[in-house]
């Protein structure tokens, strides 16, 4: 496993820039890695792992960089919950760690730095600085990983007879008694609506 720094570098390069969220990112990730005994996640250990990600924000860019868990590999989930969280799941052995960034890190980190204007930079050196324990909350978890949500799982296909769109891994609806995909059953679910064109 790479140095911390040496993985910073590589999230900065990947992400665009390095901010706190790539710090914590990396520091969440390699704590995970620890508490599951993940020691190559690159290597010989990288079927193993599942990671959970409970934000769209930086932090995920440097977790998945860490872990090599990946959405096109199906080892990297994505639940759009908000939260600065992460779970990570050791398939051998069914068990996870659910890590959770701590709110009041923010405040140790002015606290530690009250010289620095900069609450992102506040932030930046402090996260290099604190104890797991004064960053994250941590509590083990199982997590039911469905066959179909597996890596690597191959699923059925099938064509939705409403747009004519394909659809994989039985993520269909039935609606009196025909198959339909997600957006076509649901519509007012979508993130897009058709533009009219008159």
């Amino acid at each position: 496993m790479e140095s911390f720094d040496e993985l910073l570098k590589k999230a900065e390069a990947a992400h665009g820039h390095l901010c706190a969220g790539q710090i914590l990112g990396v520091r969440m990730a390699l704590l995970g890695l620890k508490r599951l005994g993940i020691a190559d996640p690159l290597g010989m250990d990288r079927k193993r792992l599942v990671t959970y990600v409970e934000i769209d924000r930086c932090a995920t860019d440097a977790i998945g960089l860490v872990t090599g868990c990946r959405l096109g590999k199906r080892a990297l989930k994505f639940r759009d919950w908000g939260k600065m969280a992460a779970t990570f799941v050791d398939l051998a052995t069914g068990r996870g760690v659910r890590i959770v960034a701590r709110d009041d890190s923010r405040e140790l980190a002015s606290q530690l730095y009250p010289h620095i204007e900069s609450k992102s930079r506040q932030q930046m050196l402090a996260y290099r600085e604190l104890t797991d324990e004064q960053l994250f909350r941590e509590e083990w978890v199982r997590v039911n990983l469905e066959a179909a949500e597996m890596p690597g799982t191959k699923g059925e296909r099938f064509i939705c007879p409403q747009c004519g769109e394909g659809v994989n891994f039985g993520r269909f609806v039935e609606v009196e008694g025909q198959r339909l995909c997600l957006s076509c059953a649901r519509p007012e679910l979508r993130y897009w609506e058709p533009e009219d064109r008159e």
